[in-house]
């Protein structure tokens, strides 16, 4: 049997978040996603032989997305004080324009199967979780945190805060409104602007590392 073209395998991903993120990941089956897409049963399992690799890479192409302008974003200025707060408005602005993609991302990968994934599935998930503590690593560095409180805060103005604004959106149901990008962005600042931040090198608390997965 030829491979199917690259569209289905979109399509079914596409069709997977929808259902997860209405249902939940539990909603995620490949009858599931054969009644909602239209694509044959045989199709599907020919492109993911069983639930756990479709879910592996639904999982890994929705934070990779997040991840990427994530990333761009927390490099996109020399001042570390206004990178940091364009970090933080990415959270909240990607997760306004992927609803869906957020809601999927706020049930975390431990349940979509993490811990039985293939190996190069989690080595890819690794990856991807430690170039994102690295770059919050480095502007933490940037910004002269050196101490433990310091990271914290560093953790909590870009990735805490803004990630507390998208879960109080999702989980009520509510659409995101176009200020509280802005919200999260002068919080962001403020909260970096204030930290009694010295000179030094970072190191990171492993409280902190679990919060770029």
């Amino acid at each position: 049997m030829a491979r199917p073209p690259r569209y289905n395998e979109m399509l079914l991903l596409d069709t997977a978040v929808q259902l997860a993120a209405a249902a939940g990941p539990a909603a995620v089956t490949m009858s599931a996603i054969a009644k909602a897409s239209g694509v044959p049963n045989g199709s599907i399992y020919h492109r993911f032989p069983q639930r756990l690799t479709l879910l592996a890479e639904l999982w890994l192409r929705t934070v990779e997305r997040f991840q990427d302008g994530y990333l761009a974003a927390l490099r996109s200025d020399p001042d570390p004080l206004r990178a940091g707060a364009a970090a933080a408005r990415h959270v909240v602005a990607w997760s306004r324009k992927n609803p869906q993609e957020a809601a999927v991302l706020l049930h975390g990968p431990q349940s979509f199967g993490r811990d039985e994934w293939p190996e190069e599935f989690t080595q890819r998930a690794d990856k991807g979780h430690e170039r994102a503590l690295g770059a919050v690593a480095e502007l933490a560095k940037r910004l002269g945190a050196t101490t433990e409180p310091d990271i914290d805060q560093v953790m909590l103005a870009v990735v805490e805060l803004p990630l507390a604004v998208v879960r109080r959106y999702l989980r009520a149901g509510s659409p995101m409104p176009l200020y509280v990008e802005d919200l999260a962005q002068r919080c962001a600042m403020d909260l970096l602007a204030s930290g009694p931040f010295s000179a030094g090198s970072v190191q990171r608390s492993e409280s902190a590392r679990d919060r770029l997965s």
